[in-house]
């Protein structure tokens, strides 16, 4: 859009989608940047609700991805101010309703600081839709009846079977390892990559996934995604989305003072 095209828009009190992703190893299959199935997903979503898609933001915060080399990870004071300086670029010309669309979980607890920051300084409610956390229970139990929601992992699905139905040309399939081996820490198993397990519970550790796991296959059974999973939850998140977004836009993001 030009600035002309996007000035007479606001007219209309659009909602703006601002879309995170990140980079970093998803399994010896897909390839790094997994920022560009959210950025995607936010056109199609944008464009079945009437939304703004704005340029996605394709780093982020994953620090237990350093160990891995080619990954671009953000600190966390660098990822605040960036995600802040994003937003405040629309409130100020005046721009109310923004949704964060997130793509890749870790940076949660971050864009958490910085919407809450917005709430208690600037009076605005700003939601958060963490994309790949919205698939729920009775879908995983339809994509994958043996497994469930064991399915879901990093390095596993949803991502793979989402990159095999948008970008198959990139996905080396052929160089899945059947490794299933998880790593130890301070004698006890890793439990994904937030910390180790003992007596049942999750206690919590700084974990990096060559900690958990050699090939990069953190959870999740990749060789069991497919593009034709991968349509279906596209399909289901872009409706889902848009249906947030199209509540959303007759709403007042803006707390009485």
């Amino acid at each position: 859009m030009t600035f002309i095209e996007f000035k007479d828009r606001l007219e209309e009190d659009p909602v703006i989608i601002i879309s995170l992703g990140s980079q970093e190893e998803q399994g010896p299959a897909a390839p790094m940047g997994d920022y560009m199935l959210t950025d995607v997903l936010s056109g199609r979503i944008a464009e079945k609700s009437g939304a703004i898609a704005a340029p996605i933001m394709p780093f982020g915060y994953a620090d237990y991805f350093r160990t891995v080399p080619g990954g671009m990870q953000l600190r966390p004071e660098t990822f605040c101010s960036i995600l802040t300086d994003m937003i405040e670029n629309f409130t100020d010309h005046g721009i109310s309703k923004i949704i964060v669309l997130n793509g890749h979980s870790g940076n949660y607890p971050l864009i958490d600081q910085v919407i809450r920051k917005m709430k208690r300084e600037k009076g605005l409610l700003i939601p958060c839709l963490n994309l790949w956390r919205l698939i729920p229970a009775d879908m995983w139990q339809e994509l994958h009846p043996e497994l469930g929601m064991k399915a879901f992992g990093h390095g596993g699905d949803p991502l793979t079977s989402v990159y095999l139905h948008l970008f198959p040309e990139l996905m080396r399939m052929e160089l899945l390892s059947s490794e299933d081996k998880k790593g130890e820490m301070l004698g006890l198993p890793t439990a994904g990559l937030a910390g180790i397990r003992f007596q049942g519970n999750e206690v919590a550790l700084a974990v990096d996934v060559t900690d958990r796991c050699a090939n990069g296959v953190a959870g999740g059974e990749p060789a069991q995604s497919s593009a034709e999973k991968g349509e279906k939850i596209v399909d289901y998140l872009v409706g889902y989305c848009a249906d947030f977004v199209s509540h959303f836009s007759k709403q007042n993001p803006k707390i009485a003072a």
